[in-house]
């Protein structure tokens, strides 16, 4: 299989689910995938013209008012391409946090700089935490819906990840507070 990008297999797995428009896609990865996935107008658009170049894609014009929309659908090699992706074993996972990169150089800042540092990380975290526990309530009430079993996979390693995000600020911030002691 040819080296795809990351965005095409995220515009693939949507438009496999329902035809959407470049600002509906935008709206999804912003949603729920939003907690492992991010894509910006930026990327979206030129892959989207890409794609549709590829035979990926297809795009048709509507009216709405006076203004004009481009609904995206999947094409039967867009199917082909995103089943090879999901059936390929070698898959790239990567851990990117900012805070992280600030408290390994931490030393150069000071203690009490990392702490607060550790301290926006966390409030995010819950905030997100609370969002995904939502998404795990109502994916639950509608289980039977196949999608929604994987979509409650991804909901559930968040929780679950993101409740050791937690723990670890905590014992990260007793120890900054106690450990170097003056």
């Amino acid at each position: 299989m040819a080296r795809e990008r990351k965005i095409d297999m995220v515009i693939l797995g949507l438009l496999s689910h329902e035809d959407l428009t470049g600002y509906d896609i935008k709206k999804r990865i912003d949603g729920a995938i939003s907690f492992f996935w991010k894509g910006s107008f930026g990327n979206i658009y030129p892959a989207l013209k890409n794609m549709e170049t590829q035979g990926l894609i297809t795009k048709r014009e509507i009216s709405v008012g006076e203004r004009g929309k481009s609904i995206y659908q999947i094409t039967e090699n867009g199917r082909r391409l995103l089943g090879d992706w999901l059936k390929a074993e070698q898959v790239h996972n990567e851990l990117r946090y900012e805070t992280l990169l600030k408290l390994f150089f931490g030393g150069a800042g000071g203690r009490d700089v990392s702490i607060h540092n550790i301290e926006v990380f966390e409030e995010q975290i819950r905030k997100d935490l609370i969002v995904l526990k939502r998404y795990q309530e109502t994916l639950e009430k509608a289980i039977e819906v196949e999608d929604h079993v994987y979509y409650l996979l991804t909901t559930s390693f968040g929780i679950e990840t993101y409740e050791a995000y937690l723990r670890w600020c905590t014992k990260a911030k007793k120890m900054l507070k106690n450990y170097y002691k003056t």
